[in-house]
């Protein structure tokens, strides 16, 4: 299939992706907080499915595979329930306004969760107001998508059958679900990172869909003191071609370097003029031959980027610290992700940064910075 979503969606993860934003994107109430808080939660949404099912029907989401995931039988139950429908006027909508601009799909399916069903009928959410208004200060909205096609959107979902179709597909939501808490336990990550850093989380919730691809993020919200983490990620599986522990590994990868951009942007924002100057020198860290580096512009971005994945594999120091052969997997594999990315020097980093652990155990990883930026300086 032909790749025309650009590359950086492949690997744009951000904390806080939706920013600051003029309306109110959350109102956690007491209900709300009482009901999640310390709960690490999995959800295949139904309305964020009916608008991924959507995507998946336009003109460009049959022709790209980056940014609808096109293999397994679910795609297939997908095309065969609805892709009869593929030309209808909301699909044809949808299909523009993404060819228009490629982040109208953050702000389609992140805006689904400000709705639910109630019968044939969308009634707004009493939790999710607004939250995907803005990726970055030069892209923002001021109207949500979904309320703006709600009717046409409602008469789709009607018209084809969706919520008979999300139905009958419960099982194989609950079993991927299933798949999450065994190859991935993200309560072992949570329980992990706040030990290390000084932050404070009290509810996780991976909104995941078998329709996503390349595109996984991770954002925040607060409100009325509560703040949840909220990423948005394919399905995890296990491969045959890898032992159990190295699917843990490679499984708990991906979640881990969404969760971790939570905690370690603030020491990163914390130390931004001592990292400014370790790297200066932009040749020395990224390989700007790559696609997707020019997503991470400045110092600070590219700190970040090897923090998140450096923080991931001394996790895996300690998880895995009586077996050598997962830790160097770990290792490996990272070091090698980074690189084809363009980060050349994730060896040295990973090394350094254990190394400085090791001398310090019983600090957490935030106090580790300043050692690690001047190490980076003699780079």
């Amino acid at each position: 299939m032909k790749r025309l979503f650009v590359l950086w969606i492949l690997v744009f993860s951000i904390s806080n992706l939706f920013g600051q934003d003029e309306f109110k994107k959350v109102n956690f109430d007491k209900k709300f907080k009482a009901k999640n808080q310390g709960v690490a939660r999995i959800e295949i949404d139904e309305v964020k499915e009916l608008i991924h099912i959507m995507i998946a029907l336009t003109e460009i989401g049959l022709d790209n595979d980056d940014m609808v995931e096109q293999k397994g039988p679910y795609y297939q139950d997908v095309l065969a329930a609805f892709k009869q429908y593929k030309s209808e006027k909301i699909i044809l909508v949808i299909d523009s306004l993404i060819k228009s601009n490629p982040l109208q799909y953050i702000f389609l399916t992140g805006n689904a969760l400000s709705y639910n069903f109630k019968g044939n009928k969308l009634v707004k959410d009493r939790n999710y107001l607004f939250p995907a208004q803005s990726v970055s200060s030069h892209t923002k909205i001021s109207v949500n998508p979904i309320t703006t096609y709600k009717n046409q959107i409602e008469a789709f979902a009607v018209k084809t059958g969706f919520r008979k179709f999300y139905k009958r597909q419960k099982p194989f939501y609950k079993g991927l679900i299933a798949k999450y808490n065994e190859l991935a336990n993200l309560q072992e990550q949570w329980n992990w990172l706040e030990k290390n850093f000084e932050s404070g989380v009290n509810n996780y919730t991976i909104m995941c869909s078998p329709l996503i691809n390349g595109l996984n993020y991770t954002t925040s919200y607060e409100s009325n003191g509560f703040k949840q983490i909220m990423m948005v990620l394919p399905p995890i599986d296990r491969s045959a071609e890898m032992s159990d522990k190295e699917n843990e590994i490679f499984s708990t990868r991906i979640m881990f370097t969404e969760i971790d951009h939570n905690y370690v942007a603030k020491p990163t924002k914390a130390y931004q003029k001592e990292i400014n100057i370790a790297f200066s020198e932009r040749a020395r860290w990224v390989d700007t031959s790559k696609e997707g580096t020019e997503y991470y512009p400045t110092p600070e971005r590219v700190f970040d980027e090897y923090m998140t994945y450096a923080v991931f594999y001394l996790y895996c120091n300690e998880k895995f610290a009586a077996d050598e052969s997962s830790i160097l997997f770990a290792y490996n594999g990272v070091n090698a992700l980074m690189k084809d990315r363009g980060f050349p020097r994730m060896k040295e980093l990973n090394d350094a940064l254990l190394r400085i652990r090791k001398n310090n155990p019983t600090k957490k990883i935030s106090e580790l910075y300043p050692e690690l930026i001047e190490w980076c300086k003699t780079q």
